[in-house]
């Protein structure tokens, strides 16, 4: 066995678990390192605190000279908790999480030092905006970017640290985050949404877009991590055969959990408790050391946040328990790969879940209204939530059996798909006395009884409505959940804001009653939005070709499926709502057609190195000892050796197969690597990346999975799969 896998594997077979301790009450340490409305009543003035309330209800702007006020105060509060420095957080387009930090202390012309933090550093920064993702937006000298606080997440420490939520915009003023457009998608859903609740409710003041998010991950003993290039590289596994056992008996699903992993999740959760994560479910998910936690619902953008952090707070305390945490969709073949759930829902601010139905008919007029121009939304707009969840890491869950297929579609249910068909049905015009009367009671006065009932699941949809929410399933693990969770709320925001012109000009122009109205509408949008609905096996191809018959589309991966994002519709669609000017939007869409070809670049070079610098030479090593064997058998038996090592000759045969087969697929690899990367048009050379490079990964993995199987265990370099997933 190689040294390093022996190592490796050594160490793990001594781990015993990190004992943690945990609080009886999670309670009594919920958001003690968040600068949260208790904290903020303790340290701000009421004045600043009524400031900063203002901006998070309201949108109001903060006074520089209140900011000051904040500022000292929410310096007190950190160092009062250990804090010795502050960055401004932000989510560039790298698919990470940024932090620059500096100290409190300052030094005074006098020699004396202080502790200072004031409003200007609270409420704006200028961080070197050259070395991130933007697309063109910004020259490499043009380096200056700016970094300002969002006050509706709030502030919170990490170790010793003030961290300051905040967007990340050019000197110009273009946004180079994903946090700002998302904030402008949640304004135009706002404004959108409020409009029409007004038909039912004079109270509504305000909707805001909620977000529960369940993440999928990979635990792996961190020296077996370490002693794979491809996972510490890539975050998954080029190349490895198969274990005999893998998910097939479905015993790890909702199992019981590992002793080490539950004191890894127990340290976790009381991390996410202390920054004001309200994580709650925790289990063991299909495939082998395969789990999964999700919280409670929050608003949109507080959750984006909280996900993103949890992430950053899962690769610490994983390292904490010698674990090594992978986020990558697909990190092993022949399992299922990882997913983030997101699911979705408008509340207003008297208390009401949009997607929720009630008990009388006007507000399930209201729920309809919503939930119809959802699905209106989502069929209108499919390519490009099938672009929002595109990347390459992503193209390997998507219909690979285990994962909603590429095809975009919405799942309701067979009893809501009643309700809708019923609706259809209705006459065009004004309702009769007795067409209300039905509609009321057999369409409706159904709702609640339904959804009480409705407990079928698909999950072979990617955009599934679970009760009172949609659930967009076809995210990956991996993903910033603003960039679904964008497209979703300025596809809503549209669709209701012509839902709205088009009630409006019917009760105008028609002289129909509101209700009237709004159900003439609603029919036809039902009509229209028909071909997105589907309740049946996403897995199977009798989907794809069904889909096709309707129209819709199937972008099997990503370089094909983003090109939906600069189509000019979708270019359109967010300038009109000030989500993202065009500018922004094609820079945006350049950044992942870049990072997509520099992926596939970077796993066709690691495979190449594995394969040739250690499948390879370990494969002629144990050919060299059959060869040996051969001669000595030679030796013993003279002509008659032929027969008694026929086993062994085979073998040596394959072997020199499967090595040539390797050479060959990873050469010819190279040339089309080097095709790509001559292209001087990133589209280009994310297309040759896919159609040409791509497919000798499968190739070149075959023939090196095949030599694990013919080659010594005790000789093989890399650590496989049976000690990756069933090592605790």
């Amino acid at each position: 066995m190689s040294t390093l896998r022996f190592q490796a594997l050594k160490q793990t077979f001594n781990r015993q678990p990190v004992e943690v301790e945990e609080p009886q009450r999670r309670s009594e340490i919920f958001g003690k390192h968040v600068f949260n409305k208790a904290a903020m009543r303790q340290y701000l003035t009421k004045e600043a605190y009524k400031s900063v309330l203002d901006a998070i209800v309201n949108g109001s702007k903060i006074d520089r000279g209140i900011a000051d006020h904040i500022s000292t105060g929410m310096k007190e509060w950190a160092i009062s908790n250990g804090a010795t420095h502050y960055t401004h957080w932000f989510q560039p387009l790298t698919g990470a999480t940024a932090e620059k930090h500096d100290a409190f202390f300052e030094q005074e012309m006098d020699g004396e030092v202080l502790e200072k933090f004031g409003g200007g550093q609270l409420v704006q920064q200028e961080p070197d905006a050259s070395s991130f993702p933007n697309g063109g937006i910004r020259n490499t000298f043009e380096a200056r970017g700016y970094t300002a606080w969002d006050p509706t997440s709030p502030a919170f420490i990490m170790g010793t640290t003030l961290c300051i939520p905040t967007v990340f915009v050019a000197y110009t003023g273009e946004a180079l985050d994903y946090k700002t457009p998302l904030l402008r998608s949640l304004q135009a859903v706002d404004q959108a949404a409020t409009a029409v609740c007004k038909y039912f409710d004079k109270n509504v003041t305000k909707v805001m877009a909620t977000l529960g998010w369940e993440q999928e991950y990979f635990l792996i003993d961190k020296a077996l991590a370490d002693s794979r290039p491809d996972i510490q590289l890539a975050g998954r596994t080029l190349l490895g055969h198969a274990s005999a056992k893998g998910q097939q008996l479905d015993d790890h699903y909702f199992g019981s959990i590992p002793s080490r992993v539950m004191n890894f999740m127990r340290d976790m959760e009381t991390e996410c408790m202390l920054l004001g994560i309200p994580v709650k479910t925790r289990h063991n998910e299909v495939a082998p050391n395969q789990f999964e936690l999700a919280p409670i619902f929050e608003e949109a953008n507080l959750a984006v946040d909280h996900n993103s952090l949890l992430m950053d707070v899962m690769r610490k305390v994983a390292s904490r328990h010698n674990f090594r945490v992978l986020f990558h969709e697909k990190p092993f073949a022949g399992v299922n790969g990882s997913g983030k759930h997101n699911n979705w829902s408008l509340a207003t601010n008297t208390g009401t879940n949009l997607l929720s139905p009630g008990s009388t008919p006007m507000k399930n007029l209201q729920f309809l209204t919503f939930f119809v121009n959802t699905i209106k939304a989502v069929y209108d707009n499919e390519e490009l939530i099938r672009a929002t969840i595109a990347s390459a890491s992503n193209d390997h869950r998507l219909g690979a059996n285990e994962a909603p297929p590429a095809i975009i579609s919405v799942f309701i249910g067979s009893q809501l798909t009643a309700v809708l068909d019923e609706l259809e049905k209705v006459t065009d015009g004004k309702l009769s006395p007795q067409e209300k009367t039905d509609l009321k009671l057999n369409v409706v006065g159904k709702i609640p009884e339904v959804i009480l009932d409705n407990t079928d699941r698909n999950r072979t949809s990617p955009f599934a409505f679970t009760g009172n929410k949609f659930e967009l399933r076809a995210v990956g693990s991996t993903a910033n959940c603003a960039n679904p969770m964008t497209v979703l709320n300025a596809i809503v925001a549209k669709q209701l804001n012509e839902f709205k012109e088009e009630v409006d000009a019917l009760i105008k122009g028609k002289k129909l009653k509101k209700d009237e109205a709004i159900f003439n509408v609603l029919r036809e949008y039902i009509k229209e939005s028909k071909k997105i609905r589907f309740e049946g096996d996403g897995y199977g191809e009798a989907w794809e070709k069904e889909a096709k018959k309707r129209g819709l589309s199937n972008n099997k991966t990503t370089p094909t499926a983003l090109k939906a994002k600069v189509s000019e519709k979708s270019l359109k669609l967010f300038e009109e709502l000030n989500i993202m000017s065009r500018v922004e939007s094609e820079a945006r869409y350049e950044i992942e057609v870049e990072e997509y070809a520099m992926r596939i670049q970077i796993e066709g070079r690691l495979l190449g190195d594995i394969a040739r610098n250690h499948v390879i030479p370990t494969a002629i090593k144990y050919q060299n000892t059959l060869i040996k064997n051969v001669r000595g058998l030679k030796d013993i038996y003279g002509k008659d050796f032929k027969k008694v090592a026929k086993e062994q000759m085979t073998i040596i045969e394959e072997i020199s197969e499967h090595i040539e087969k390797i050479n060959k697929g990873i050469t010819d690899m190279i040339e089309a690597r080097k095709k790509a990367n001559n292209s001087d048009d990133a589209v280009k050379c994310a297309d040759i990346y896919c159609d040409e490079v791509k497919p000798f990964f499968d190739e070149i993995r075959y023939h090196c999975d095949k030599l694990e199987l013919l080659v010594d265990d005790e000789i093989w370099p890399l650590t496989k799969y049976r000690e990756l997933l069933f090592t605790r």
